[in-house]
């Protein structure tokens, strides 16, 4: 069920965008599920991120674990792949002293004809307390936070086109661990922008903080007709896009996403697109370089960029533990300041 197409954002895309603070916040404003970005009021992006920063540290050591959800029951609902998200929500659970069950979902009961909804209904039966759900379809998350129990909390880790809040999040965190702030930074977003939730859940983001401009540079086949609405300065030319530019994030092809020709070959596409040391001399000369992976070498970035001193695509994946701690954390209502555990 594609919600955008190379028209630009559906009506029922928008509809699925549509769910606002009513179903991710509490009546007191706390944190309830994590499904989107869009909607969501700076205030509560800024205490993820302040969170985020007191389990990214203490003192000098990196939290460890801490007992904020002892007795919690966490489970990992992943419809579709991803060692790396999955690996990561398993370790901030893990580190939050939760319970951690991974559903693989190629061998359970959904494949055998049993809907979600039963499928959830089992695995609430078995009281667990949050879903961390990925799925090919954009409004899972959402249909999954609207029919589970009051009590059990949703955390959306992609669902089809549409977001990917935490990982829109963890590359908050690394840009504000790196530059401090975001009002003066100027964001180049490259690549697939059509087919990417990573995208739409970092502009929302960009945006809600306050930088100074984002910007997007792709082909016209991989930009969404209407992205100008988001807030954001279409590009066309690499080399125009990335003057002045304080953070590059490349994004890599979702060719599994392409039900057309959008591109003449990936050869090509790296000549016009794909992130070079030439390219990137036209950033601002403190420019970094981020990437939500997996990277494709050869593809979308060069080989010499993705590991040279500019790159903070490892302190992503590092970051990425602290902020999901943090938002599973904040949805269950349990932080505090992090005490490690003996």
């Amino acid at each position: 069920m594609p919600v955008h197409n190379r028209k630009g954002i559906s009506a029922k895309a928008k509809d699925c965008m549509g769910y606002r603070d009513t179903l991710q916040l509490t009546p007191e404003k706390q944190l309830r599920h994590f499904l989107t970005i869009e909607g969501l009021p700076r205030s509560v992006l800024v205490d993820i991120l302040d969170t985020a920063q007191t389990f990214s540290t203490v003192g000098e050591q990196a939290v460890k674990k801490v007992p904020l959800l002892r007795g919690k029951t966490i489970v990992n609902l992943f419809f579709e792949n991803s060692t790396r998200t999955r690996t990561t929500f398993e370790l901030a659970a893990k580190r939050l002293s939760a319970d951690v069950l991974n559903m693989n979902i190629s061998t359970s009961a959904t494949t055998k004809g049993e809907s979600l909804l039963d499928t959830l209904r089992n695995l609430e039966a078995m009281q667990c307390d949050m879903f961390v759900v990925r799925h090919s379809r954009s409004g899972a998350a959402h249909f999954i936070a609207r029919h589970a129990p009051q009590h059990i909390r949703v955390i959306n880790a992609g669902d089809g086109w549409h977001a990917h809040p935490t990982q829109a999040m963890l590359d908050m965190f690394t840009i504000r661990q790196h530059f401090g702030e975001f009002a003066s930074l100027n964001v180049a977003i490259v690549g697939d922008i059509l087919h990417s939730r990573v995208a739409r859940s970092q502009i929302h983001a960009l945006t809600t903080l306050g930088v100074n401009s984002v910007r997007v540079i792709a082909p016209k086949t991989l930009i969404p007709k209407d992205i100008e609405s988001l807030g954001v300065h279409v590009f066309h030319e690499m080399i125009q896009g990335l003057e002045d530019v304080h953070v590059v994030i490349m994004l890599r092809l979702q060719q599994e996403r392409m039900s057309g020709a959008f591109l003449p070959s990936t050869e090509e596409y790296f000549h016009c697109y794909g992130l070079t040391e030439e390219k990137l001399s036209y950033a601002h000369a403190d420019a970094v370089v981020m990437h939500p992976g997996p990277i494709n070498r050869g593809v979308e970035i060069e080989s010499s960029v993705a590991d040279g001193e500019r790159s903070l695509i490892l302190r992503q994946v590092t970051n990425g533990i602290a902020v999901r701690m943090a938002v599973m954390s904040m949805a269950m209502g349990s932080y505090q300041a992090p005490r490690e555990t003996k």
